[in-house]
């Protein structure tokens, strides 16, 4: 049984459905007469405005606005945190290897609340040679689906990144990907997890 038979035994009023989708999954759950709701976040602020509507859909409005006031005091506390920060880190987010995809645009936004700076367009497809050009300091890798197992060695075999800063200076993270590609509260976590990276790589305004 396949989990779109899965979802329709649940017989459900509503499916809810949210980047990244399984293309196959939502056309044939677009075949049966249900609703379903399209979740296509690209910020913060987008993603603070679904969980609005789904604290909207649930009658947990109050719930829903406590939990973006929590979500916009963390980050604001990571930012004040990085506050003696003197130069942004140059970073690299992938969300996946082949082929090379940069991490979503929220990340973006994560990265420069916790005192960095993406050196290319987030949510995009890119070349190994477009990595080495932007040459980053610090690499961090959330492949999807593949929780805390992408693989470090991989991006050290890379033979246009030898002269990559991050790669000379053995500066390659993993993050658990459901901590950088899952919009909602996980961020919070995601965003704890590359400030301590930041702060351990030894790099807070520091270039090399």
């Amino acid at each position: 049984m396949d989990s779109v038979d899965e979802i329709l035994k649940l017989k459900p009023s509503l499916v809810i459905g949210s980047v990244p989708y399984n293309q196959a999954i939502v056309a044939k759950l677009l075949e049966r007469p249900l609703n379903f709701l399209a979740m296509n976040p690209r910020s913060l602020a987008d993603i603070e405005n679904d969980i609005r509507i789904l604290g909207s859909i649930a009658n947990r409005l109050t719930q829903a606005e406590r939990l973006m006031r929590k979500m916009r005091q963390e980050f604001s506390a990571i930012t004040r945190e990085c506050g003696a920060l003197k130069q942004k880190l140059a970073v690299y987010c992938e969300a996946w290897p082949n082929p090379r995809i940069s991490s979503p645009p929220w990340v973006q936004e994560i990265v420069s609340i916790c005192g960095g700076e993406m050196v290319l367009p987030p949510g995009k497809k890119v070349s190994d040679e477009q990595v080495a050009r932007a040459m980053p300091e610090l690499i961090v890798l959330a492949w999807a689906a593949t929780g805390d197992q992408a693989n470090i060695e991989k991006a050290y075999t890379v033979a246009a990144w030898m002269d990559v800063p991050a790669i000379r200076n053995k500066r390659v993270y993993v993050v658990r990907d459901e901590l950088l590609n899952t919009p909602g509260p996980p961020l919070l976590a995601g965003a704890r997890q590359l400030l301590r990276i930041f702060q351990r790589a030894g790099t807070r305004g520091t270039k090399e």
